[in-house]
Formats: C-alpha cells, sequence, structure tokens
C-alpha cells in the first residue's frame, strides 16, 4: 500500500464550500492536521475530515504535499526488511501489498490497532491494512492482538458459557436485569456532571440524567461493580440513558487519559475520542439493525 495514495482531498458538492480529507490515522499527524485546520470536523459516516472554506482544497493540497515530503521514502523497505527478518505467523494476519489483520470483533483489538501509526480500517474488505512501515510496532502488540482474538472466536465465547452454565453461574443475564434499570454506583463526594457523555467501567459511555441521594445498601452490588469500595454507603445512584450520535458528536473528547487508579475507584471519567467514536459505531449499527428489521416487517 502506498501511503501517498492514502491522502486524499475531495471538493464538498451540494454543501457549504469546503473540502474533505482522509489519510491513515496516526496520532501525531492528526495533531498536527488539528493545529493547521482547527475548524476541521470529523465525519464518522464518512470517515474523513471536513474543512469548511474556499480555500479548503488548495491549503488541504498544500498541507498534505508537506507532509509527504518528510516521510521516509524508505520506511517501507526497511518494513519488508524487518518482516523477512523476523516473520509474523498467524491465522489473523496475510501479507499482500501491505499488512492485512481480520479478526473477530474485540473491543481491545480495535484499541490496539488504532495505537498502530499509518493502521486503517478497510470497511469494504472488513480487515486492518498496516503498510510495512508499521511492522515493528504491530510486532511488539501482537501478543495482546492474538490473545483477544482468539478470546472472542465463537468457540471460545461458546466454551466459556457452558463453563459458567456448568458453574450454575449466569453473571451475564444478571447483568442484563441490572442495565435494565439503568442505573450506576457513583461516590457521592465525586459525581459525574448530568447532560454529558461520559465513560462508564461497566455500561461504556452513557448520558447520566439524575443522581438520587440515597446510599448503596446492597452488599451483592459489590460483584457487579468492581469499582466499589468500602463502604458502599460512600457511593448513591445515578441513574442514565444511552447517548444519542448528535450528543456524541457535539461531546469534545477529554485531552489526557484520566490516572487508572482513579478510573478505578471511581468508576466514570471524561471520555476520550475513540471512547466516543466506539459508542457512535455501536449507535450507527444499531439504527441500520433496526432499518432492517423494519424494511423486513414492511416487505
Amino acid at each position: 500500500m502506498e501511503i501517498s495514495s492514502a491522502f486524499k482531498v475531495t471538493p464538498s458538492e451540494g454543501e457549504k464550500p469546503g473540502a474533505f480529507a482522509a489519510f491513515p490515522y496516526d496520532r501525531d499527524l492528526v495533531r498536527r492536521f488539528r493545529e493547521v485546520f482547527p475548524r476541521a470536523r470529523w465525519r464518522g459516516d464518512e470517515q474523513c475530515w471536513f474543512v469548511p472554506g474556499t480555500t479548503a482544497v488548495r491549503r488541504l493540497d498544500a498541507w498534505m504535499s508537506r507532509e509527504l515530503e518528510t516521510l521516509d521514502r524508505y520506511a517501507d523497505d526497511k518494513g519488508r526488511d524487518a518482516f523477512l527478518f523476523e516473520p509474523l505467523s498467524s491465522p489473523y494476519l496475510t501479507v499482500a501489498d501491505d499488512l492485512r489483520v481480520r479478526t473477530p470483533y474485540s473491543k481491545t483489538v480495535v484499541e490496539a490497532m488504532r495505537a498502530i501509526p499509518w493502521a486503517r480500517w478497510d470497511p469494504e474488505r472488513r480487515i486492518w491494512r498496516v503498510p510495512f512501515r508499521s511492522y515493528e510496532e504491530l510486532l511488539g502488540r501482537w501478543p495482546e492482538i492474538e490473545e483477544a482474538a482468539r478470546r472472542n472466536e465463537p468457540e471460545a465465547k461458546r466454551l466459556r458459557r457452558e463453563e459458567k452454565r456448568r458453574r450454575g453461574i449466569d453473571k451475564t443475564d444478571i447483568m442484563q436485569r441490572e442495565r435494565r434499570r439503568r442505573r450506576y454506583p457513583v461516590p457521592g463526594d465525586d459525581l459525574p456532571p448530568l447532560g454529558q457523555p461520559v465513560a462508564t467501567l461497566s455500561w461504556g459511555v452513557v448520558v447520566f440524567e439524575e443522581i438520587v441521594a440515597e446510599p448503596l445498601t446492597e452488599p451483592s452490588m459489590r460483584d457487579l461493580y468492581p469499582h466499589l469500595r468500602e463502604p458502599l454507603s460512600n457511593y448513591v445512584w445515578a441513574h442514565w440513558r444511552m447517548p444519542i450520535l448528535q450528543e456524541l458528536y457535539r461531546t469534545k473528547s477529554a485531552r489526557e487519559s484520566e490516572d487508572p487508579e482513579l478510573r478505578a475507584s471511581r468508576g466514570w471519567w471524561l471520555a476520550n475520542r475513540n471512547e466516543l467514536q466506539e459508542r457512535a459505531r455501536q449507535l450507527r449499527q444499531m439504527e441500520r439493525a433496526a432499518r432492517s428489521r423494519n424494511t423486513a416487517l414492511d416487505a
């Protein structure tokens, strides 16, 4: 995969003046892009950036040319040499003009792949594509990726369900019942903001709507919410709902990750960009499924 072919600028049509920009994901590259184009907005459905303005095409072309000039033209060749010296063999990896990763869906895999410079999701083939220049980074993350992929194979998930049944424990059903109650324990002295999408350990990104000033008194909640600490009376119930796409698009993502220990004890935190995008992806998937069901009923 030629890196230069992944840098694309498309003039907008039928919208306000501007242009769409697509390029491989890389944290530093995105940071430099946002510094030059602070008014740019991410379009999740199109998987590209929209830059407003009548001069957007010219400015984007100039920026991309500068970025391409700074790339090591021999980086992919070096990556191929590294692959030949230390090849990676896995049923989840195929080798073509680039490296292609296909696994069962796993949030761990998604986060790991997004952290690899220049890796990109190919929605048509439903694979991750990684240029050889990023082979060293992929190799370092591969044990985590492969382990998560195997854990999410249908057969592995089936065996885990059967093991739970043999033990007479079905925590999934208990969690589903608890989820339907739309409540979540939060520290009474460190409450989450209301009306704003935030991330949680148990339910992902949600919107809290109400805090009930009644302390927890149910010891069994410790098994459902791993962030609970003693005494339980320090926690109160916060009632939540699922966010809508417009709320996710408007929410400003957290600039820095919070202390893992603080997350573990508090149970909620300001969502980062990846967490907001993942919830938006899930909501779009749910909307498509609902439309498919409605179409089938109308037929």
